[in-house]
C-alpha cells in the first residue's frame, strides 16, 4: 500500500485529490464508482477555503500559519476525509508525508483501530495542497515535520474512525432490526453471533451514510487494542523493495525537457557568462536558461544535461558575499555571545550565585558546526507550468507552502497550481523548504512544455539551506558537596522560525533554538537560560532533524558530564540525582545504564583505548537515554561499537517502526558527530559529495540496542529524538576512552587537535 498505487504508473497522468467544500463532506455522500466519503471537521472550526482566496498567499503568510495552535483560534480546521467503497475497501485521504519514519503505516493503524478495519483493505491516498483543510493542529499548517504525525492524530484519527464504525453498525442494526449493543465489528466485518449475520462494510455504507455522526465517541482502553501496540509490518516496504514506489525524481511527462543546474557558488551571486553554443552542440541538449542566480541545461536526458552544463561553463559574479568564511562567520558569533541574550529561562538568581565566593565555578564554551541535509534524494522538482495553471510532480514536507511560492512567482491563483506529492527519499528537515521549487517554476517560465529539474549531489550540498552554526557559553557553579548550585546557558545561534514561523518567537527568543534547553530536566537551584540571534553572512539556514535539541542536547549533556567528573561523581549517579522530580527522564536513564552493563569494565581492544559515555534527554515529547561505547585509536580514529538505547514516546503505535527510527536516528547522528562539518572559503561551501562528508557505512555502523519504556501517557514524536541523543553520549564516551573532553563537533577534527 502507497500512495502511488492510487494514480496511474506513468506519472503524467498522475492527479491529487481533489478539495471538495466543507458542506459537501459534512455527512456521508455518494461518489462516482460506489464509494462514499465521510468528512470530518476534525480539529474544530473552520477557516475560509483556500479556493475562495483573491490572492495567493505569501512566503510570510505560510509561514505564520505554521504557529503553534495557542496562536490560532481554537484546533485549526483539519478535515481527514475516510472514504468506503461498495467493496469494503477504506480509503484514507493522508495529510501528511512519507519519506521513512512510518507514518503510512501507523496513521492507518490508528484509523483502522477504531473503524474495526481489516488494516489490509485501508489504503491511502496523499491529500492535495490545501494549508486550510490539512493543517497539522501542532503546527498550524500542511507540514511534515517536528516528529509530530502521530501525536497530532492519535486522538482525532481515532475518533473519525469510531464515528464512521458507529454510523456503520446503526446502519447493519436498522436493517437487521437488532440492538446496535449486539453487534460487534472485527476486520472490516460486522457480525450479530445471535443470528450468525455477517456483512461487510460496503454493504452498508449507504444505508450509512444517511446516518448523522454522533458528536461524541467513546474510544477504546489500552487493554482492548488490537492493532495499536503491535509490531506490524510496514504497508509500504513492498513497493519500495519491488522497485514500483514512485519518489519525485521518477516524474515522467511527454516531452519533458530534463535539465541539470548550476547556481552562484556564492550566495548571491549573479550569472555572467555562459557558454551557450558550446552546450548546444552537446547532443541532446534543447536549451539553455539563465535566470538571475543560476543556469539551467536542458536536454532529453540528464547526463546530456549535464554534459551540456559542463560545456557552458557558467560564470559568475560572486557579490557581497566573496569574502564570507568559516572563520569569520565563528569569530563574529563569539563576539556577539558575550552579549546578554533574550531570557528563555530564569529561576533564582544564576547570576548572583555564580559570582559569588565559595564554591566552584566551571565555564566551557561549546560550538557545532553547520550541517548539511544530504538527503539519499537530491533535490528535484518537475513543472508543467501553462497559461490557464501550472501543476508541480515533487516530495515536499510542506504542499501547502510549494503551492503558494508557485502561485506567487507565476501569478496564478493557488487554486490553479497542483501539487503532487510523492514519497520522499529523505526528508529531514530538507524538503521542508522550497526553495527547489521556486528555482524550478523560474527556469519553466522560460521553457515550453514540462520541465525536470534534477540538483546533482554537489549541486545539493554545496546550496543546501544548512543546520545553524552554535555557539553556547555555559557556567556553572558545584558546592561543597559536588553538586550544582547554579546554572547558566546562552545560545547564540540563526532563529529559523523568525523566517518560517514568525510568531513563534517572543520576546525575542526562538523556542526551537533553546528546545531542551529551557525545558533542562534537571533540578538545579538557580537557572538561567538566554537565546542571542546572529544570522550568518553568505549562507541560508534551515531545520535539520532536531535542530534545537541536537545542538542543545548535545551542550547540556557534555556540560553535565564535565560537572560530574568535577565533583568526582559517576556521570550516571550524577544524573539521577538531579532528575528525582524528572520521574520518566530517571526511568529511561535507570534502564539503559542496567541494560548497557554501566560500572561493568569494557572488553579492552588492542592498542585502542576505551570508553562509555551516557545522555538523557526530553524532546519532541518523549523521553530517551543512550549509553554509547566507543574505542579510540592512537591517531584519534573513534570506532563506536555500540549504543543501547532506552526511549519512553508514550502509548507505542508500531513498536517495531519505533525501534527502527532510533536505529536510523543513531546512525544518521553519529556520523554527524563524528566526521560532519559544512565549512566555507571565499563564500563558497568546501564540502561537495560523500567524499568529503561522509555518511556512516554499513560497516562502521554500531550494534544498537533500543528498549521501549511502557507508558500509557499520550504517543510522544520518534522520528528526531534518536539523532538528538547520539552525540553527547558519544563524546562523553571519548573523553572517558581518552581524557579528552569534546566541546566542539566534529568529534574526529577535535581529536586530531588534541
Amino acid at each position: 500500500m502507497d500512495q502511488m498505487t492510487q494514480e496511474p504508473k506513468d506519472t503524467q497522468d498522475a492527479q491529487a485529490p481533489k478539495s471538495q467544500g466543507r458542506r459537501q463532506l459534512l455527512k456521508g455522500g455518494a461518489l462516482g464508482g460506489g464509494a462514499l466519503l465521510f468528512g470530518f471537521s476534525l480539529f474544530g472550526c473552520s477557516k475560509k477555503p483556500e479556493s475562495d482566496r483573491k490572492e495567493p498567499p505569501s512566503e510570510q503568510a505560510v509561514g505564520q500559519a505554521a504557529t503553534a495552535v495557542s496562536n490560532q483560534p481554537p484546533g485549526l480546521a483539519h478535515d481527514a476525509f475516510i472514504r468506503i467503497d461498495r467493496e469494503g475497501i477504506v480509503t484514507l485521504i493522508i495529510h501528511k508525508v512519507e519519506m521513512g519514519q512510518g507514518t503510512f503505516t501507523s496513521m492507518p493503524m490508528l484509523l483502522a483501530e477504531e473503524l474495526g478495519a481489516d488494516l489490509t483493505k485501508v489504503k491511502l491516498e496523499q491529500a492535495p495542497a490545501d494549508n486550510t483543510l490539512y493543517a497539522d493542529p501542532m503546527l498550524g499548517g500542511q507540514v511534515t515535520g517536528g516528529s509530530t504525525s502521530v501525536r497530532a492524530a492519535w486522538k482525532p484519527l481515532r475518533e473519525a474512525g469510531a464515528k464512521v464504525r458507529t454510523v456503520l453498525v446503526q446502519a447493519a442494526a436498522d436493517q437487521w432490526k437488532v440492538p446496535v449493543g449486539e453487534l460487534k465489528v472485527v476486520a472490516g466485518t460486522i457480525r450479530h453471533d445471535g443470528s450468525n449475520r455477517t456483512m461487510h462494510f460496503g454493504e452498508v455504507v449507504d444505508a450509512a451514510s444517511k446516518l448523522t455522526f454522533p458528536a461524541t465517541v467513546k474510544l477504546k482502553d489500552a487493554a482492548d487494542f488490537t492493532l495499536i501496540g503491535k509490531s506490524l509490518k510496514r504497508l509500504d516496504s513492498p513497493a519500495k523493495v519491488n522497485g514500483s514506489a514512485l519518489f519525485g525524481i521518477d516524474a515522467r511527462l511527454p516531452n519533458m525537457g530534463i535539465a541539470a543546474v548550476a547556481a552562484s557558488p556564492v550566495m548571491g551571486g549573479k550569472v555572467t557568462a555562459v557558454d551557450e553554443q558550446k552546450a548546444l552542440a552537446v547532443k541532446g541538449v534543447r536549451q539553455v536558461l539563465r535566470i538571475e542566480g543560476a543556469v539551467a541545461v536542458v536536454a532529453d536526458n540528464f547526463w546530456s544535461a549535464k554534459q551540456g552544463l559542463a560545456a557552458a561553463a557558467p560564470r559568475f559574479d560572486d557579490g557581497a558575499n566573496a569574502a564570507v568564511s568559516t572563520q569569520s562567520i565563528v569569530a563574529d558569533m563569539m563576539k556577539v555571545s558575550q552579549g546578554t541574550g533574550a531570557v528563555a529561562k530564569n529561576e533564582g538568581d544564576a547570576l548572583k550565585v555564580l559570582d559569588a565566593a565559595g564554591g566552584r565555578r566551571i565555564d566551557a564554551i561549546y560550538e557545532v558546526p553547520f550541517l548539511a541535509h544530504a538527503t539519499m534524494e537530491p533535490m528535484n522538482c518537475t513543472v508543467d507550468l501553462r497559461q490557464d495553471g501550472c501543476d508541480l510532480w515533487v516530495g515536499t514536507q510542506v504542499p501547502a507552502l510549494a503551492q503558494g511560492a508557485a502561485a506567487k512567482l507565476t501569478g496564478l491563483p493557488v487554486e490553479k497550481v497542483k501539487v503532487h506529492n510523492f514519497y520522499l527519499g529523505g526528508g529531514f528537515g530538507r524538503r521542508l523548504e522550497v526553495d527547489n521549487v521556486i528555482q524550478a517554476v523560474a527556469f519553466a517560465k522560460l521553457h515550453k512544455g514540462p520541465l525536470k529539474i534534477v540538483w546533482t549531489r554537489e549541486e545539493d550540498i554545496q546550496h543546501d539551506m544548512y543546520r545553524p552554526y552554535y555557539v553556547d557559553r555555559m557556567s556553572a557553579k558545584l558546592d561543597e558537596k559536588g553538586m550544582p548550585s547554579a546554572w547558566f546557558h546562552r545560545v547564540t545561534g540563526s532563529s529559523i522560525m523568525a523566517r518560517f514561523a514568525p510568531p513563534l518567537v517572543k520576546n525575542g527568543v526562538d523556542p526551537d533554538a533553546v528546545e531542551a534547553a529551557a525545558d533542562l530536566q534537571y533540578t538545579i537551584p538557580a537557572v538561567r537560560v538566554e537565546y542571542v540571534r546572529h544570522e550568518p553572512a553568505g549562507l541560508a539556514t534551515a531545520f535539520w532533524r532536531g535542530v534545537g535539541p541536537t545542538h542543545n542536547v548535545f551542550v547540556v549533556e557534555s556540560f553535565i558530564d564535565e560537572l560530574a567528573y568535577a565533583g568526582k561523581s559517576d556521570p550516571v549517579a550524577f544524573r539521577r540525582a538531579l532528575l528525582q522530580k524528572s520521574p520518566r527522564t530517571l526511568a529511561v536513564l535507570n534502564v539503559a545504564a542496567e541494560k548497557a552493563g554501566w560500572g561493568k569494565p569494557l572488553k579492552p581492544i588492542a592498542g585502542r583505548k576505551v570508553g562509555r559515555g551516557v545522555s538523557t534527554q526530553f524532546a519532541f515529547g518523549s523521553y530517551m537515554a543512550q549509553v554509547a561505547e566507543v574505542s579510540v585509536g592512537p591517531d584519534g580514529d573513534v570506532q563506536l561499537h555500540r549504543v543501547v538505547c532506552a526511549v519512553d514516546c508514550g502509548q507505542n503505535i508500531n513498536p517495531d517502526t519505533i525501534v527502527a527510527q532510533m536505529e536510523g536516528g543513531i546512525v544518521f547522528g553519529a556520523g554527524a558527530a563524528l566526521w560532519d562539518q559544512i565549512t566555507l572559503d571565499k563564500g563558497r561551501v568546501q564540502q561537495t559529495n560523500f567524499g568529503d562528508y561522509r555518511v556512516m557505512r554499513m560497516n562502521e555502523s554500531p550494534t544498537i540496542e533500543v528498549h521501549l519504556v511502557k507508558s500509557g501517557d499520550e504517543p510522544g514524536g520518534i522520528g528526531e529524538p534518536g539523532t538528538a541523543g547520539i552525540a553527547p553520549a558519544l563524546a562523553n564516551a571519548v573523553f572517558a576512552a581518552t581524557g579528552t573532553r569534546i566541546r566542539k563537533l566534529p568529534i574526529g577534527e577535535q581529536l586530531k587537535k588534541a
